[in-house]
């Protein structure tokens, strides 16, 4: 038998909210930082709105931010005629967030910029924009530009959106080539390579989470520590004992690698004769880790 313990409660909840929207707001903040410092001094477009902006902006001296709002506007716009509102609230508060901190960090309140090395500038810039999305990822949200166009093909001819940003970016990568000159092309593609596999590589460091078997005694105020400190659900497997006969309970808890320490202290604490299982769960989808949209 198979009990589950949620935690729950609007308070949780708006808790939960707050936190989702100020981590994609301080995710957004990084990936503009990485924009204005490392990419646009160094006409590197690397794919998505703000890659197809710095080309336009070469070609036309529009600001790379103002033009980021005609894009995103524009694809937006596209987006609704063809999908609907099939958007989140969250995605369209990130996108035109980093729209104003790239134009607030270049014009406004302009910030330090790198343009001596263009290798360096393409793996600095790819690294810290790299971070700032992966953490707006996290949070079930995204900084919109050409995703909607990925969208959009996924919608009407079943194509796949990886595949189709990829193709996006490329051909925002080509134009840069035949505006701005083939070495420019040719650190655009480079740029959006690393780009994806730094993505990647922060996600898996930030997403990673653990799942957690607890036998204890002491079950019930575990369970009330992890609904209400750790603010995770936690279900309670009914079970025997092979050797004593006796009925137990097991916990079956997952959470994010961070948060294990705090989990096994107070464990440690409460009851030194509990028996602790741990393990890797590569995949978890649902409320709390992964948006069930945003898998594969």
């Amino acid at each position: 038998m198979v009990k589950f313990v949620q935690c729950g409660g609007e308070n949780v909840s708006r808790k939960y909210i707050v936190k989702e929207y100020v981590l994609a707001t301080i995710g957004v903040i990084i990936t503009a930082v990485g924009v204005v410092s490392f990419l646009i001094p160094n006409f590197i477009a690397a794919g998505g709105a703000s890659g197809l902006a710095i080309v336009l902006n070469r070609l036309v001296g529009f600001p790379v931010g103002v033009w980021m709002y005609i894009i995103n506007a524009t694809l937006f716009l596209i987006g609704f005629i063809t999908m609907g509102r099939d958007f989140s609230v969250k995605t369209i508060y990130c996108t035109f967030l980093l729209n104003f901190m790239i134009d607030f960090f270049d014009r406004i309140v302009p910030i330090p910029r790198y343009t001596e090395d263009l290798i360096i500038a393409v793996l600095f810039g790819d690294i810290i924009t790299a971070v700032g999305m992966a953490l707006t990822f996290t949070q079930n949200a995204s900084t919109g530009g050409t995703d909607i166009i990925a969208r959009i093909f996924n919608r009407f001819f079943a194509a796949p959106m990886g595949t189709t940003l990829l193709i996006v970016d490329l051909f925002i990568a080509v134009f840069a080539g035949a505006v701005m000159g083939s070495k420019l092309g040719m650190y655009a593609i480079l740029a959006i390579m690393v780009n994806g596999m730094m993505i990647d590589f922060v996600l898996k460091g930030i997403e990673s989470s653990t799942q957690v078997l607890v036998i204890s005694e002491k079950h019930r105020e575990i369970a009330s520590f992890v609904l209400n400190e750790l603010h995770r659900g936690a279900t309670y497997i009914e079970a025997k004992g092979a050797y004593t006969g006796k009925d137990r309970k097991i916990l079956l808890i997952v959470l994010r690698r961070r948060e294990l320490g705090e989990l096994v202290s107070f464990i440690r604490k409460l009851d030194k004769s509990a028996f602790i299982i741990i393990s890797e769960a590569r995949h978890v989808i649902g409320e709390g880790f992964q948006n069930i949209g945003n898998v594969f």
